[in-house]
């Protein structure tokens, strides 16, 4: 009879973990899907995305970087969309810390904190995942 209780109660607790885990993992991925849908819908709607074009198209060292995105080959990156890209800087970043970076930048940037979200970026990211998102951002910026 003991041994029974012990036993149901042992699977309860285990039930009740899982199924923990499961809300946690899966409802964390999914939150962090939809606030970077939006932040990608908003921010490609915004007149932001103008300015920072201005920005891009008035500095030749950047516009030679992106235009490098051209020549890479895109078999061998991790990702192409800017979906896929977002949902892969949301797992490296967390939603939090890109809600403050995307509050910082639109707020405009000097270069020494250009230089610091640069260092940031390039931290957390691997040279494949930074290549997938020069590709990208040459493909958005030349409407391709």
């Amino acid at each position: 009879m003991l041994v029974k209780w012990i036993r149901r109660l042992l699977i309860f607790v285990i039930l009740i973990g899982a199924i923990g885990y499961g809300v946690y993992h899966f409802g964390t991925k999914i939150a962090a899907e939809k606030i970077m849908d939006y932040y990608v819908e908003e921010l490609a709607s915004s007149p932001v995305m103008n300015d920072v074009k201005e920005k891009i198209n008035s500095n030749p060292q950047i516009q030679e970087f992106l235009n490098e995105g051209a020549n890479i080959d895109e078999s061998v990156l991790p990702f192409t969309t800017k979906e896929e890209a977002a949902k892969e800087l949301v797992s490296k970043f967390g939603a939090s810390e890109i809600v403050d970076i995307v509050t910082d930048v639109s707020d405009g940037v000097s270069e020494q904190e250009q230089l610091e979200l640069l260092q940031k970026v390039e931290g957390k990211l691997s040279e494949e995942e930074l290549l997938a998102l020069q590709v990208i951002a040459y493909k958005e910026l030349n409407n391709q």
